[in-house]
């Protein structure tokens, strides 16, 4: 493993391989994965291969700040609409423009397809969490009643997201920020499009969004998670789940990344 990652999990041994202990500044220890500590801000990185080399490298260690970022003049992308072109819907012409970053203070970017949090989370050397590693990772986050709009996890904020990492209550055991609320955050995993909302029934109010698979929308929807602003207190939570169609980008769901 990249010493850049600052990942000690050790070599495969007999009994399989040491357990994770440590992770890059911007992540937590989640099993043997390094999650984000908080839900994705894009940025457009300009010279990123020349002038602001260094700036990607930061990125890429998980150690870039929002100075680092203002000093190259990177600009965040997807607060207030889809502005990523000429970064396309489809992840083509991605490469080494947009870097997904895990920063506190920031409001997370949305309107982005299930293609471009993908290449976000692959140029800073990061992918998608799979739904299981997410799963592992938002334990402990409150399952949300009333919204105090001060530390509950934001799910009724006035339709509107709030700066990662402000709401001090909506965290996991293992130090994830905001996995309720907030924004839906989109994993790896791809399912059938789904087309009814059943919930749970008796085992949790979360919403379970993934029934009735329709054979007529074009496309292939995957799973986000945790619900968000617009769910309105219980419907969000550690088991709220539905899908959207990866081509799909609504100022709802956004990401974070995993190592």
């Amino acid at each position: 493993m990249s010493a850049a990652l600052m990942l000690l999990a050790g070599t495969a041994g007999a009994q399989g391989a040491k357990p994770l202990t440590r992770c890059a500044p911007d992540a937590v220890v989640s099993a043997t994965v390094c999650m984000d500590k908080y839900e994705a801000s894009v940025w457009r990185v300009p010279a990123s291969t020349t002038i602001n080399k260094s700036l990607v490298a930061k990125i890429q260690q998980g150690k870039a700040t929002a100075a680092n970022l203002a000093a190259g003049g990177a600009t965040q992308l997807g607060v207030s609409g889809n502005d990523y072109a000429p970064c396309a819907s489809t992840g083509q012409n991605c490469t080494n423009d947009i870097y997904a970053v895990s920063l506190p203070g920031v409001k997370p970017s949305a309107n982005i397809t299930w293609f471009q949090a993908q290449v976000a989370c692959k140029n800073a050397r990061k992918r998608l969490p799979s739904n299981a590693e997410w799963q592992a990772a938002v334990v402990g986050t409150p399952d949300p009643g009333p919204d105090n709009g001060t530390t509950d996890c934001n799910t009724q904020s006035v339709f509107t997201t709030v700066a990662t990492g402000s709401r001090s209550s909506c965290v996991s055991t293992d130090g994830a920020f905001d996995m309720v609320g907030n924004l839906d955050e989109w994993v790896a995993d791809w399912v059938p499009v789904p087309t009814d909302c059943p919930n749970w029934g008796t085992f949790s109010n979360d919403a379970m969004c993934l029934a009735g698979a329709s054979t007529l929308t074009p496309g292939a929807a995957a799973l986000v998670r945790g619900g968000d602003f617009y769910l309105f207190g219980s419907s969000a939570g550690p088991l709220a789940v539905g899908g959207d169609l990866t081509w799909d980008a609504n100022g709802l769901v956004g990401f974070r990344c995993a190592r």
